[in-house]
């Protein structure tokens, strides 16, 4: 199950718990029930952090491509370069030719590298929302928890007698 709509679930959880008595703000949840969902929650969270760590991964195989490519493109150029000069008559024209080539391939390879951090960024902030709607939302289930034990919801004695209503 994707870790978001586990969220929303456990939202739904705690918004349909029954309100303790005489409290606007504390209700009643399983515990169990709860402790479970937020485990769960859990063992999904490092998934989604290995992949993170796999868009880097990526992101850095394709810079270093990125960076072959430009430097071959850049050798190919240089070369060409070299060798039209070499030859009397159209030396001139091969210098413009390979100063043209080198300037190709090094806006080739600012543009790619560009598309990489553009991707990258794009994929780490939308990561990044995911954990922050995430801790928000563990951090709520929390505070209510808390919450419940500061009033003596998960006072020993007491969870075992029937309830006042």
């Amino acid at each position: 199950m994707d870790p978001l709509d586990r969220i929303d679930e456990l939202i739904s959880i705690v918004e349909q718990a029954r309100s303790v008595p005489m409290s606007r703000n504390n209700c009643m949840v399983d515990r169990s029930e709860m402790i479970g969902a937020l485990d769960e929650l859990r063992e999904g969270l490092p998934a989604d952090l290995r992949r993170a760590a796999a868009l880097l991964e990526e992101r850095d195989k394709i810079m270093e491509a990125g960076k072959r490519e430009a430097d071959r493109i850049v050798s190919e150029g240089e070369a060409e370069h070299a060798r039209l000069v070499s030859v009397n008559e159209i030396t001139v024209s091969a210098e413009h030719e390979g100063a043209r080539i080198i300037a190709e391939a090094r806006a080739e390879a600012q543009r790619l590298r560009e598309e990489v951090d553009d991707y990258v960024d794009t994929a780490l902030a939308n990561f990044e929302q995911f954990l922050t709607r995430a801790l928000a939302s563990i951090e709520r289930g929390r505070d209510k928890m808390h919450a419940l034990r500061e009033i003596g919801t998960f006072a020993g004695d007491e969870a075992e007698r029937p309830l006042p209503f």
